[in-house]
């Protein structure tokens, strides 16, 4: 086949294969081969297991999709329960679920609840209403304990998208006989009831709210492990121990102290122990603050109000002098005194204070719990002979 440009000649063709020369060089230039035509069309089958968050991403639970069922993240799905059917929104499907499974210890082939359909209007209608219900629904709860004085806080309620059951996430000091309390929960609200004991910072990430870094909450954004927060944490990165800033909104230690910890520690491993005082000619200088990642650590003598800030690397000479009961002339090569604000002065602070301050609370609190296991046993003793 030749095109109009094709010129019958003597000589070998420079184009096509139809005996002729093509003025343009060639014939089809723009023509691609299909190298797939003659190859099988395969898709590969999805990964059946999806997962699925409720009331906006607080709580989140894996579900089996059946097969033929073409779904996608960000769906509005509704999922079996044992009480009835829910409404939740799909967050992850593929193979990233896989991964989510891993980290959270889920095996694939443990059983899970179905995914039963996309949700359709009335669905999107009824689950509406029944989160329309859920303030009016806690506040008479908080009514109904406290008529039965009840000692808990009822948090935060969740009604299931089907209205058939009411989950109530209370806190409380202790253990609460709540029997009657679900009898009047069910005459009242004529539903299901669950009762869940939460923490107080779970408590604080359902409710929600801004921190004092003017971002949301962590505990109800992306927070789901939550770790025990010490004051050596503050004591660590050399902040104040003010119970009103180290505090979030839950009433406990904020778990950003623990975000930089780390770094925290590894920085504090360069700095010299048993630091607290310097011995030089012009007196005895005291240890009062240390800025960990200027590596600084600030002096001041006794009958001067002036503080001097010295690098961890003269300290450590000043020291190594010490131990040779030699004193230098002042804490500075050059004597240059600087004078530093006192205000946010928290002390100076080390691993090694923070590690015995760390073994005397464990050491009282064994002795604390030893007294009253005597105390446990001779209380019985005596009841025994008393008896007798």
């Amino acid at each position: 086949m030749g095109c109009a440009t094709c010129v019958t000649s003597s000589k070998s063709p420079a184009g096509c294969q139809s005996n002729g020369s093509c003025a343009t060089g060639s014939c089809n230039k723009l023509n691609t081969f299909n190298w797939l035509a003659d190859l099988p069309a395969y898709a590969p089958e999805p990964f059946d297991v999806v997962e699925v968050s409720f009331n906006n991403g607080l709580r989140k639970d894996f579900y089996r999709r059946r097969k033929g069922l073409l779904i996608d993240t960000g769906d509005s799905v509704v999922v079996e329960t044992p009480f009835g059917h829910d409404l939740g929104v799909i967050t992850l499907s593929g193979e990233l679920v896989k991964l989510q499974m891993r980290k959270k210890r889920v095996k694939s082939k443990e059983k899970m609840y179905q995914l039963v359909r996309r949700a359709n209007e009335h669905d999107l209608e009824r689950y509406r209403e029944a989160k329309n219900r859920e303030y009016e629904i806690m506040v008479r709860s908080r009514v109904i304990a406290r008529d039965l004085k009840l000692n808990m806080k009822i948090g935060a309620v969740e009604v299931q998208g089907d209205n058939k059951k009411t989950t109530f996430y209370y806190t409380a000091d202790g253990r609460i006989d709540f029997r009657q309390l679900i009898k009047e929960f069910a005459r009242e609200f004529r539903t299901k009831v669950e009762m869940k004991q939460i923490g107080a910072r779970q408590e604080a990430g359902k409710i929600g709210g801004i921190g004092s870094c003017g971002r949301e909450l962590c505990c109800s954004t992306w927070l789901t492990d939550f770790k025990s927060v010490n004051t050596s944490a503050a004591r660590y990165q050399n902040l104040s121990i003010n119970q009103s800033k180290l505090s979030g909104q839950c009433g406990r230690l904020k778990c950003c102290l623990n975000y930089e910890l780390d770094q925290y520690i590894e920085a504090l491993q360069d700095f010299p122990d048993k630091a607290e005082k310097l011995q030089t000619e012009a007196g005895v200088a005291y240890l009062q603050k240390t800025d960990i990642f200027k590596r600084l650590m600030i002096y001041k003598y006794r009958d001067k109000p002036l503080y001097v800030k010295v690098p961890v690397e003269r300290v450590k000479e000043i020291l190594e002098m010490n131990a040779r009961n030699e004193k230098p002339e002042d804490l500075l090569i050059e004597v240059e005194m600087d004078i530093f604000e006192q205000d946010n002065t928290v002390g100076h602070i080390s691993l090694e204070t923070l590690e015995k301050k760390e073994k005397m609370k464990k050491r009282a609190r064994r002795h604390k719990n030893r007294n009253r296991k005597n105390r446990n046993q001779g209380g019985k003793k005596n009841r025994g002979n008393e008896k007798k």
